[in-house]
């Protein structure tokens, strides 16, 4: 929907990498910055609304299971006590399943508003939704095959989440298996129903604010490299955003040596044309040598960090990575944490506690401030996620931008200079007093359960959910 021309002011704004004074915030009728303005005069100023607080750009969420937000908390017990048996990522999967095969349009829906209003308290602005659940129980389609894909639709539009919807290629359960599990049944999917879903989404949704579409194969042991290759070329043919799993687990690593004598990224790279389209989430079993054909091709690295470090995944080589200048995303995949400060905060203090170092992600570039490096690498990832002019307070840019509730104790006499290095670093999580995508406030106060107890299109998320919850458990 077009609007007029906005004009806000804000006393300090994270503009280019540093914090700026008396910025002018110009947002064009089109929901992009026409012009960004620091040392704004007290003339430049008149008719703009005063942002009260610091402002920061909205956060691409590069990863998400929507679903899977249902699980948070419920997979902390380990199923084998008393048994020998390791609890581990493929037990944890096992679980998820069980959940996966028993959620209904409608419950995805009320899962996944409640998300993403979680998502906007937290600082995301756009929310990449890596989406295999497509089917119905019986593992038959819908009568509507975008029923569940429409569901996510209907969710980021009610609480105001941009939406990158990836409908995902899943075909098998393992290299050495030429079809699903009977678990698996609701993923089934071939390269012409995914590209029929985008195509379908895209004529449903038309010109709807902040809603876009790519691809997902799920990974390389989900789908054999002719039918990759056929959503691959799609995607380069219509200019989407393409995403993988890849080298996740020790266990799917040693599966594809088994299987094909290389490594997952070995053989992507291979048996693909890897470019900058390309988003390869987690990598945490990568090799530097792995690593570095990743950077050299332009691709990005999707790093979960709170999943990764809930699932036992291992820890992503960031160091590596970041030295020889790799691009990367953020994303909260099964959603046990919902802030990308908590996800930038993990990563770091994973390779703080593997390299007995402080200061890690400053040390791979130009940034004396450990936050303001790896804020500006996650915004910057963003723009490869979703094939968006997303990113930051830049002319052209969608303009999401986040105020900082200066009235949070992780910020209360902090100096200017260092409030971002706060928000990421001192927790409880600082808090964001109002949250606006493409010019339009979405979320105030800083609360998502206060906004959705407001009359008004929020209405009812926390109840939905409540009432899906016991459904389901």
């Amino acid at each position: 929907m077009k609007s007029k021309t906005k004009l806000f002011f804000a006393a300090n704004a994270w503009v280019q990498g540093a914090w700026a004074r008396d910025v002018l915030l110009t947002v064009g009728a089109d929901g992009a910055w026409s012009d960004i303005k620091p040392n704004a005069t007290l003339p430049d100023r008149r008719g703009a609304s005063v942002l009260e607080g610091p402002v920061l750009p909205g956060v691409v969420n590069a990863h998400s299971h929507a679903f899977q937000r249902a699980m948070a908390g419920l997979t902390e017990q380990s199923a084998a006590a008393g048994s020998g048996v390791t609890d581990d990522f493929w037990s944890w999967r096992d679980r998820m399943y069980s959940v996966a095969l028993r959620i209904t349009p409608r419950q995805m829906e009320s899962i996944a508003a409640l998300l993403y209003a979680e998502l906007l308290a937290g600082g995301y602005t756009q929310v990449c939704e890596f989406h295999y659940l497509h089917n119905a129980v019986d593992a038959q389609a819908y009568a509507d095959p975008l029923e569940m894909s429409l569901a996510l639709v209907r969710a980021a539009q009610r609480v105001g989440m941009g939406l990158t919807l990836l409908p995902t290629l899943y075909m098998r359960a393992g290299f050495d298996s030429p079809r699903l599990r009977d678990d698996q049944r609701r993923f089934a999917s071939t390269p012409d129903s995914v590209l029929r879903l985008v195509e379908g989404v895209q004529s449903q949704v038309g010109d709807l604010a902040g809603i876009n579409v790519g691809v997902a194969v799920h990974s390389l042991r989900a789908a054999d490299a002719t039918a990759i290759q056929e959503v691959a070329a799609f995607a380069s043919r219509n200019g989407l955003a393409q995403h993988i799993h890849i080298a996740e687990q020790m266990q799917e690593v040693q599966d594809c040596l088994a299987h094909t004598g290389k490594r997952p990224i070995d053989l992507l790279f291979e048996t693909q044309r890897v470019d900058a389209r390309w988003n390869l989430v987690h990598a945490t079993q990568a090799t530097a040598l792995e690593l570095r054909a990743v950077a050299q091709s332009g691709a990005s690295i999707v790093i979960c960090p709170g999943t990764e470090a809930n699932l036992g995944d291992g820890v992503f080589d960031y160091a590596a990575y970041a030295g020889i200048g790799g691009h990367w995303s953020i994303g909260s995949d099964s959603h046990v944490t919902r802030r990308w400060s908590e996800e930038l905060r993990l990563l770091e203090y994973s390779q703080r506690l593997t390299r007995h170092k402080r200061n890690v992600a400053s040390q791979t570039g130009d940034c004396i401030s450990t936050a303001a490096a790896l804020f500006e690498a996650a915004l910057s990832g963003g723009k490869s996620a979703t094939s968006l002019a997303l990113g930051g307070l830049v002319v052209g840019c969608r303009a999401d931008f986040l105020v900082l509730d200066m009235r949070s104790a992780a910020l209360l006499g902090v100096p200017s200079e260092n409030l971002l290095d706060a928000l990421v670093f001192s927790s409880p999580d600082a808090r964001f007093k109002s949250v606006f995508v493409a010019g339009n406030q979405v979320l105030a106060e800083g609360s998502a359960c206060a906004l959705a107890s407001e009359p008004g299109p929020h209405s009812g998320i926390e109840r939905d959910f409540v009432d899906t919850m016991k459904a389901l458990f």
